[in-house]
């Protein structure tokens, strides 16, 4: 299969895209999260383009190839978001499928909320609603904060980049291999995260959107209400969640169904946080079977 490279411009900033499929076929855009890039989908890419669509794998703003601005404001969710639909826009695309793991899943959570109308299908792997995530924390979810110190580590200036950095990157790549299974990153897999890990800039960015996370005001992750109604996701959404997962803990997953409308949660026993790649084939059966649907069953979980 021949993927094909581009640099596009959106929101301000350039992005480095792999693209593949059918240049006619439906869009799906899969969103990768930390620390990853592009490539975290490279057992996904094949299967859909092979299956007709047209598939869309930037790295985000801050990882790899893509363009990396200074400053932490640079990474808040909106502005996240709005790299999505303008990508999209830059595409031709009015709407698309959207596929979002770990920060990736956060962002696709949040397209959903400020621009349902651009979504055919959300696609949501191991990563909680944004205000579930708050609330479980403000609540006393203890276990729940122990899975997440490092979301507050992160907060130091440059002390974790240059821990991370030690040794060529080699020691961070194993702790990524420690939190999976044995079939979750290879040598080679590992090798090409140490190349994309080390780009100009590359690992501060990646680190800031923790940074712009903790510095967004809470009233603005809560999810708007239209009128009297309760805030509910509109598009139809599948949840799917590793339930080995040692950074976020299941019982986000049910409160984060229970605000879509049409939601479906598929539970994976024996899977970690790294799902697309302990399972590649299920998750990819599931998703082109939801995908492919003509509808969902409402608040659907097995």
């Amino acid at each position: 299969m021949e993927l094909e490279t581009r640099y596009i411009k959106t929101n301000g900033v350039t992005l480095h895209v792999k693209l593949a499929g059918d240049p006619n076929g439906k869009p799906l855009l899969f969103l990768h999260g930390f620390p990853d890039f592009w490539y975290g989908w490279h057992q996904q890419i094949p299967y859909f383009a092979e299956r007709g669509y047209r598939v869309v794998v930037p790295d985000q703003r801050g990882y790899n190839l893509s363009e990396k601005p200074k400053t932490v404001e640079a990474y808040k969710i909106n502005t996240l978001a709005r790299d999505v639909v303008g990508l999209a826009d830059a595409l031709g695309y009015d709407t698309f499928a959207l596929v979002g793991h770990d920060w990736g899943a956060a962002v696709a959570w949040w397209v959903a909320t400020m621009f349902p109308e651009r979504l055919q299908k959300l696609v949501i792997l191991n990563v909680p609603y944004p205000s579930i995530m708050l609330k479980h924390f403000r609540s006393g979810n203890w276990a729940q904060l122990l899975k997440s110190w490092y979301m507050f580590f992160f907060q130091i200036p440059a002390l974790p980049e240059f821990l991370m950095s030690l040794g060529d990157f080699k020691p961070f790549g194993e702790s990524l291999r420690r939190t999976g299974t044995p079939r979750s990153f290879s040598d080679a897999d590992l090798a090409l995260y140490r190349e994309a890990w080390q780009q100009p800039n590359a690992i501060t960015s990646m680190v800031n959107w923790y940074r712009a996370m903790l510095r967004t005001s809470q009233n603005s992750l809560k999810p708007k209400p239209a009128g009297s109604k309760p805030f509910k996701i509109s598009v139809p959404t599948l949840i799917l969640w590793g339930e080995q997962d040692k950074f976020l803990g299941k019982e986000l997953a049910q409160p984060s169904l229970d605000l879509c409308e049409q939601g479906e949660l598929v539970f994976f026993p024996n899977a970690t946080h790294w799902l697309q790649n302990d399972e590649p084939e299920a998750v990819n059966a599931h998703i082109e079977r939801f995908l492919s649907a003509s509808s969902v069953l409402a608040q659907a979980a097995r």
